[in-house]
């Protein structure tokens, strides 16, 4: 299969509202369609619904053999950014056009034209018959209007109360009631769970700390050295793997490539049958000639430099890496998941700068996160990141599992 034709539309009634997509993929002529996609996206916005449009029908060709694709929409805010000539400037745009700019990168080449919906009858006809076949939308929305909560697969979720109600737990561990159970079956989460009003059904990730290292127990720096697990951090990976697996419902598992996070990472893929996949972008901050050293040897080795360093995420340590460098990495880490892993529940096993960094980003709060928030060994936190561009934590540093 040489050369195919995609048209691609998305829709939002409501906008946001209930969301759907539509692609087909016809052959060079334009005479025969080859595919079909369509499929019901929850609540989302047109643009939304518009780009997962084209990276389903991206998908759709690539899975055809397909190396040169002309893709006609009817959205010219698409079309613009993904020709290059218009910016991607909104939160929840990026992951998307990040994903079907890795799409597009495995064809041989890719044109994109602006044609009038009256062309695009066809991707239409598709995302509305999308958009009508989701009647579950309407339910979602009766069972928040009384009061009863959504989940996701096992990770339990709940609508946070208004004004002066009382909060609920941020995670629960819905596998160890029977009133628990019955939500893992109830509908997929549309919303966020709190005031922001993120929509959507989120990227969830949940953040593993690895276990413990002798460096760790000695309170050293330890960066982009290698030391493998204690006996101890081995067993602390092991008590987290069998947490997870209890929970299910995991779509990947992704790692440092460090072997003390690799070690830990495996542990869970064991258990859960999940391939462990490594992203550099996860690995510890580089600590150059502090890595090693304990606090007090690094402040008193370079005392002017490591006070400025405790303060400042701009300043780099000797031979190292600034806490503003690790966050351009984990930033890029954040929109590589979200795009590739859109509303799954992600196992991320990484080390403290990273985690704090996904925390930081998830609150949207400024650096000093970094020099307040503590971080157990072996801990698990939980960060939501919304296809609209919100975010919110679930959890923080949860070692419960380990007593």
């Amino acid at each position: 299969m040489e050369r195919v034709v995609i048209e691609a539309d998305g829709g939002s009634r409501g906008n946001p509202g209930p969301a759907g997509y539509g692609a087909v993929v016809f052959d060079a002529a334009h005479a025969a369609v080859l595919a079909e996609r369509r499929e019901s996206i929850g609540v989302a916005t047109n643009n939304v619904a518009e780009y997962r449009g084209l990276i389903a029908g991206l998908e759709a060709a690539a899975e055809l053999g397909a190396r040169v694709v002309e893709v006609r929409m009817d959205s010219k805010l698409v079309v613009e950014q993904m020709s290059g000539r218009w910016k991607v400037k909104h939160a929840s745009m990026i992951p998307l056009a990040d994903r079907a700019r890795r799409l597009v990168a495995g064809f041989d080449r890719v044109s994109f034209q602006w044609i009038p919906r009256a062309e695009n009858s066809h991707a239409d006809s598709l995302a509305n018959a999308a958009m009508d076949d989701a009647p579950l939308i309407d339910e979602v929305h009766a069972a928040r209007a009384a009061g009863h909560g959504d989940s996701i697969g096992e990770y339990r979720v709940r609508e946070e109360p208004r004004a002066a109600e009382a909060a609920p737990a941020p995670w629960t561990e819905s596998s160890n009631s029977a009133a628990a159970e019955k939500t893992t079956k109830s509908a997929p989460e549309t919303s966020s769970p709190g005031w922001t009003g993120a929509i959507g059904r989120p990227t969830r990730l949940l953040l593993l700390r690895h276990g413990q290292t002798e460096l760790s127990v000695q309170r050293r720096y330890s960066g982009r050295g290698n030391p493998p697990l204690t006996a101890h951090g081995r067993d602390q990976a092991a008590h987290a793997a069998k947490t997870l697996a209890a929970k299910g419902n995991i779509a990947a598992i992704v790692s440092s490539p460090l072997g003390r996070a690799r070690e830990t990472a495996e542990a869970a893929a064991t258990l859960l049958d999940v391939p462990v996949r490594i992203l550099d972008g996860l690995i510890e901050t580089d600590f150059g000639d502090w890595e090693g050293l304990t606090f007090p040897e690094a402040a008193q080795q370079d005392p002017e430099l490591h006070a400025r360093w405790l303060g400042d995420t701009s300043v780099t340590p000797p031979g190292g890496e600034s806490f503003d460098a690790v966050r351009e990495r984990i930033e890029a880490v954040r929109r590589d998941l979200v795009a590739t892993y859109p509303g799954e529940n992600v196992v991320v096993v990484s080390h403290v700068t990273p985690i704090k960094t996904l925390l930081q980003l998830a609150l949207g709060v400024g650096p000093s996160l970094l020099y307040r928030l503590h971080l157990d060994l072996a801990s698990l936190s939980v960060a939501e990141f919304y296809p609209d561009g919100g975010s919110s934590v679930r959890l923080v540093n949860d070692t419960s599992y380990l007593a």
